[in-house]
């Protein structure tokens, strides 16, 4: 992976969770997550199978090389940001792939966070215990 090298950017975001991520046309597939590679990060097989979607779909699998940053949220988090990521990136750099993408979701943010909590409530929803005696 040649940092001199054409490089384009998406940026991709779930829940709380941002990822910053470049990819490096003629590379081998190899995928960095904050300085580590994808299988030492996200340590389980479904999310790395999340991750690769986006280039499995559109036939981009090994053509590219991805570097992310992170920040925020868990793992699963951190993936989904890292799917929307990657394919705002595979954009940049081919924008015919946009259909595909777009009708499978990848493109869309998803919009579920966690909701606040309220006054008078022990979480977002649930109430406190009711003792009758």
């Amino acid at each position: 992976m040649a940092d001199g090298a054409t490089s384009y950017y998406g940026t991709g975001h779930r829940k709380s969770a941002t990822a910053k991520v470049w990819i490096f046309p003629g590379g081998t597939g190899t995928i960095t997550v904050n300085g580590k590679p994808l299988p030492d990060y996200v340590c389980r097989r479904t999310l790395e199978m999340l991750v690769v979607q986006p280039m499995e779909v559109t036939s981009t699998a090994g053509q590219f090389d991805v570097r992310a940053k992170v920040l925020g949220g868990g793992i699963a988090g951190q993936a989904g940001a890292l799917r929307h990521g990657i394919s705002k990136a595979l954009i940049e750099a081919d924008p015919e792939l946009r259909p595909t993408l777009r009708r499978l979701g990848y493109l869309t943010r998803d919009p579920r966070v966690k909701e606040r909590k309220k006054y008078g409530r022990k979480r977002a929803r649930r109430g406190f215990q009711f003792s009758k005696r």
